[in-house]
């Protein structure tokens, strides 16, 4: 947090007010009997009068809101997300254009009982985030064959994309080379040993809850074989993605190698498939990510304006001060766990949301005996479990933009993070089994 920002609980209107838009609008329509209830008023849209207000703050707080909003929209991680939205959408188009989920499909599907397809989704996305380190790139990879399964058993897409969501978070969160992981590490001073241990007493039960669940939901559907038969060879765009991706290569050259890929087995395999149209698909597939590109650019402009207007730091002092006046464990992680929860709903970025609550958690943690990989747990798994859920962050936005759904659809069905949130929930609530911060090895890079 900047000391030089003025907390002020105002400047967290403008959230409220895109939430209000988009969420009170979509619920209006749905309950007017409108089947695509939030797409009548988009999201981009919603969103303006939100910049509006919340520049107009930065102005009256004498700062240059144009510049703040430019930094915002332009920052790194934003642009990054962004290329890899249009680099997953020309994947995913032109993958499904050769006829590559056809093949998925033809291949793995048939002999795989109905139960085992959630459950086993929900397993692939977590190893290849917890090899990775990213559920970004775990989504870009996964949801696409994701819903060639889901279309061909006859399940419901919102239910195959959230166990696959799931799957990703449940990874990353305990990758040792996710840069959640990273931040929370450095910035509470413990191991990242330490701090895997603890995180895994709170996930493997939320895990194996996840999987009995979707066997139980996945029983339902009958799998139905494709109609044609497709060349194996048309799977090898994915097999190589899967692979560089676990890997560990940048998620921007997985993708652009997997574009390239499936460009060329649909010229040399697939039927009358041709450069012009590969061209086309590509375009087809940046034009499917235009929505998702716009917000993600625009939410990086307004959570920067939230920022430089005092919205988090409010939050913050807000946090600080509960926990000033409750005495115990309890009340400290529950602090720490606010504390992470709002950060990330404002940033919409759970490592940012790390980096931004750390040394905040950290004193926590040391006024109320808090060992330090305990708190850097707790601040990995509800950021991370909020970034889960929320309808406009980027996890949940790339998955609905790939299968065009509501992000509300996906939200509610990825179980597997309210399974964690209820499983750290208990784990806060029983009695601490280890001592306070001295018990853990001393801090070390």
């Amino acid at each position: 947090m900047n000391d030089a920002v003025r907390p002020s609980a105002l400047a967290l209107t403008p959230l409220l007010l895109f939430l209000a838009l988009f969420f009170g609008a979509g619920l209006y329509f749905t309950a007017q009997g409108e089947a695509m209830g939030f797409y009548q008023l988009r999201a981009p849209v919603a969103i303006l009068p939100a910049l509006a207000l919340g520049a107009w703050l930065a102005w009256r707080r004498g700062v240059r809101p144009i510049e703040a909003l430019l930094a915002g929209m332009g920052h790194a991680n934003i642009m990054l997300m962004c290329l890899v939205f249009l680099l997953a959408g020309a994947f995913a188009t032109v993958s499904k254009a050769i006829g590559a989920v056809d093949a998925v499909v033809a291949i793995g599907l048939g002999s795989l009982p109905p139960a085992l397809i959630l459950p086993g989704l929900f397993l692939v996305a977590g190893f290849v985030a917890l090899a990775i380190g990213t559920s970004m790139g775990t989504i870009a990879a996964v949801v696409p064959i994701a819903l060639g399964v889901s279309d061909a058993a006859g399940l419901d897409a919102g239910l195959v994309l959230g166990a696959v969501v799931g799957g990703a978070m449940f990874g990353d969160n305990l990758s040792v080379i996710s840069d959640t992981t990273i931040a929370a590490t450095r910035t509470q001073g413990c191991r990242m040993r330490d701090k895997f241990r603890e995180n895994f007493k709170i996930a493997l039960p939320a895990a194996i809850a996840t999987v009995a669940l979707m066997a139980v939901l996945g029983d339902t559907a009958p799998v139905a074989p494709p109609d044609s038969v497709a060349s194996g060879w048309l799977v090898l765009p994915y097999v190589v993605v899967l692979g560089l991706a676990l890997a560990g290569l940048n998620v921007v050259l997985v993708l652009a190698i997997g574009l390239v890929l499936s460009g060329l087995s649909g010229l040399f395999v697939g039927d009358g498939y041709d450069p012009v149209t590969f061209a086309g698909d590509i375009y087809a597939g940046f034009d499917s990510m235009v929505e998702i590109t716009l917000l993600s650019i625009l939410i990086g402009g307004l959570a920067e304006l939230i920022k430089v207007t005092g919205g988090l730091a409010w939050l913050a002092q807000v946090i600080a001060r509960f926990a000033r006046g409750h005495t115990g464990r309890r009340s400290g992680e529950a602090s720490i766990a606010a504390l992470a929860v709002g950060a990330d709903a404002l940033t919409a970025n759970n490592t940012v949301a790390i980096l931004v609550a750390g040394s905040l958690a950290k004193d926590i943690a040391e006024r109320h005996d808090i060992s330090p990989r305990r708190s850097a747990s707790l601040l990995d798994i509800f950021s991370c479990v909020t970034q889960g859920l929320l309808p406009y962050g980027a996890q949940i936005l790339l998955a609905a933009s790939l299968a065009g759904l509501s992000p509300l659809a996906i939200a509610g069905k990825v179980y597997y993070c309210w399974l964690l949130v209820a499983a750290a929930v208990v784990f806060m609530i029983l009695p601490s089994r280890h001592g306070a911060a001295a018990s853990d090895s001393p801090a070390r890079p």
